[in-house]
């Protein structure tokens, strides 16, 4: 279930948009969650991740940056990942070919609030269990799984930008990249060992059969 969805420009973390889910075990703690909402969008830099999962309790932030926009969806920590990023991607297209002329003009929070319609038509889309072919979705799976997911507090208390996320997320890559390919080399230069002791061998044995028996 996508419980809400906010768009937000970056840059200010002006709300551009919303649109809420009403759900009586949720509406308890909505309040904290739209906060911790705005909180990331004003985190969010140019370097951040455009793509991003983060944890919060038993549910889970996903958002979208793309052009100085963040989209971002609160949902249950069990809703598909693919789901929620092709709801995003879906949402992401038509609010930027509606408004794209309008986005860095705006200076009233909520000044789209009529793209709610689309949000809900698209919302319900995606949360309906007939719709679940994956191969319909946009987002392919291999791109699911490269997304980071990261836990809410490493970016809200303890006060973590997300770009330093995505550079930490980089140097892992780097690392493990580096260690495949040194782990490549390895086995190359052991072949080419195995190879020269085995070629000696060989030559050895044909030496001492050719003076022995010749």
């Amino acid at each position: 279930m996508i419980y809400f969805t906010l768009i937000a420009r970056v840059v200010d973390g002006l709300p551009l948009a919303a649109t809420i889910q009403e759900d009586d075990k949720l509406s308890r703690h909505i309040v904290e969650y739209q906060n911790q909402a705005k909180q990331l969008v004003c985190r969010m830099t140019p370097t951040s991740p455009s793509r991003c999962s983060l944890v919060a309790g038993s549910y889970v932030f996903h958002y979208l940056l793309d052009r100085g926009v963040c989209y971002l969806i609160l949902t249950e920590a069990d809703f598909s990942r693919t789901k929620a990023f092709a709801f995003l991607e879906a949402i992401q297209t038509q609010f930027f070919s509606e408004y794209s002329a309008k986005i860095n003009t705006v200076s009233r929070p909520y000044a789209f609030l009529d793209f709610d319609a689309f949000i809900r038509k698209t919302q319900k889309t995606y949360t309906d269990s007939r719709s679940s072919n994956v191969s319909q979705l946009n987002v392919a799976l291999q791109d699911v799984q490269r997304i980071m997911v990261q836990n809410i507090d490493d970016v809200l208390q303890r006060g973590e930008a997300l770009s330093a996320l995505d550079a930490r997320a980089t140097n892992l890559s780097s690392m493990s990249k580096k260690y495949r390919q040194d782990a490549a080399t390895l086995n190359a230069q052991s072949a080419w060992v195995f190879y020269v002791v085995l070629v000696i061998v060989i030559l050895a044995v044909f030496t001492y059969v050719y003076f022995r028996y010749m």
